[in-house]
């Protein structure tokens, strides 16, 4: 049977308010989908109802990465149903940076949540999980470049605090970073006017998201995976230990059932994922090629991804082909998200950064929805021993690399190998907001005050 039509991009979709994230819907505007191969061959929909041992809700990095290794290691052939194309959602609308961290905290926040013990093991999860990353992505065109990574001080009284990260890292995890004045930062690495130096950190790699995740839909294909796209789950019933997950023209039973949403986990898809993430949209553009001239004056030495120490925090880079990307904070709810202050605010950033760049043209404009667990941590688990529901979910913007490790996780879970179960993000399930109803009006009060102390702190 063909393939059900095409349809536009909707870019109002929240989380929060509508109950799936549409049918077949074409890609977000991004400058990765522009600048991407032609789409890899799917299996179509779902049409008729059918029988699995495992059925994958998501077709991105996580729910790729989980099809690839049960089929892999396990030996079982997943189904993947996903509700538009291929990496619709985060996985083709985030920076493309591979970053050397899982969730939103950092070491010396785990020390004082979990004890250094426990924060040992995650670095070493970690440093697992960037290894495993390396060999997975071996053998796709994905525009690969490991050229580490650089957190950039936006304000002098950073410097004191990185340079602590800096002592830590290095005598109790033993990952080696180097402190960069602002001087060394201007002349060997960026212009940046707002920095005032930079931790640096060998760990990192830059890539093309879209081409990663087309080469995961190879993959994962190769090794009989079925991956159907324009099948979102409408309604989701269980009986006994077969779940019914109803989309449009059929229904899937399954024996276990993982679930990798991302951000565009909705509040209907199940109870066990009610008000677990806090969805948060993230602006992305990139502008046109730049110039020889341009290119001297932001100072462009190294082609290495940036982050700076904002609360609300920038993600930023050129390109291979010599454009700057850069992203950071939006619109609190869907409906917004298409408002002009927002892209405004962002280019204005920008050219706070690298004035040389001011009145740019902007080639590409996006936003996409990030999932941020109440705690800032991830989690990959089985939340209730009695249900075969799985999830890998609440990276908080660092899903990029740790996405692979946690589809691998999840896929153990699934085959019954229990992974590292005395760590939090495999052992505890994603807390609850008990003030979830009232979550936006909290983060538009936080996002006024974050505004303030960026400036102030």
């Amino acid at each position: 049977m063909n393939n059900p039509v095409k349809q536009n991009y909707a870019p109002h979709f929240d989380p929060l308010v509508h109950d799936t994230p549409g049918t077949n819907q074409d890609y977000a505007p991004t400058y990765w989908v522009a600048n991407a191969p032609d789409v890899p061959e799917d299996d179509g929909p779902v049409y008729q109802d059918m029988e699995v041992d495992v059925a994958i809700i998501g077709g991105g990095f996580t729910g790729l990465a989980c099809a690839i290794y049960l089929a892999e290691e396990h030996g079982i052939k997943a189904h993947v149903l996903e509700a538009n194309q291929t990496s619709w959602g985060c996985s083709s609308r985030n920076g493309g940076q591979a970053l050397y961290n899982t969730g939103r905290l950092n070491r010396a926040q785990w020390i004082k949540k979990w004890g250094k013990g426990i924060a040992l093991e995650l670095h070493r999860e970690v440093n697992d999980a960037y290894t495993r990353f390396k060999d997975l992505i071996s053998d796709i065109d994905c525009d690969a470049t490991e050229n580490g990574h650089l957190y950039v001080a936006h304000n002098p009284k950073i410097m004191g605090p990185l340079g602590d990260e800096m002592e830590l890292l290095d005598k109790t995890f033993g990952y080696k970073t180097t402190l960069i004045d602002k001087d060394n930062l201007q002349s060997n690495y960026i212009n940046e006017k707002t920095a005032h130096g930079a931790l640096w950190e060998p760990a990192g790699i830059a890539l093309h998201p879209v081409k990663l995740a087309y080469g995961y839909h190879q993959k994962a294909r190769t090794l009989g995976v079925k991956i159907h796209t324009a099948s979102p789950v409408e309604k989701w019933a269980t009986e006994g230990t077969t779940h019914y997950l109803k989309t449009p023209n059929g229904i899937v039973k399954a024996k276990a059932v993982a679930v990798a949403t991302g951000g565009y986990t909705t509040q209907k898809i199940h109870p066990i994922l009610r008000n677990k993430v806090m969805p948060i949209l993230s602006n992305n553009m990139v502008t046109r090629p730049l110039n020889k001239d341009e290119m001297a004056a932001c100072g462009v030495k190294e082609k290495i991804m940036m982050t700076d120490t904002r609360i609300l925090r920038h993600y930023y880079r050129f390109l291979p082909d010599g454009r700057l990307q850069i992203g950071s904070r939006s619109a609190i709810t869907g409906a917004d998200a298409s408002n002009p202050v927002h892209l405004k605010r962002l280019i204005e950033n920008m050219e706070d950064k690298f004035p040389a760049l001011k009145g740019i043209d902007i080639d590409y404009s996006w936003w996409g929805w990030v999932d941020v667990s109440h705690d800032m941590m991830p989690r990959i688990c089985q939340p209730n021993p009695d249900e075969s529901i799985y999830y890998a979910i609440g990276y908080g913007g660092n899903g990029v690399m740790y996405s692979a490790q946690a589809g691998k996780r999840m896929a153990d879970l699934i085959a019954g190998k229990a992974p590292l179960k005395h760590l939090p993000i495999f052992k505890d399930a994603l807390p609850d907001e008990f003030f979830a109803p009232f979550r936006r009006i909290g983060q538009r009060v936080l996002y006024r005050w974050y505004g303030v102390s960026d400036v102030l702190f």
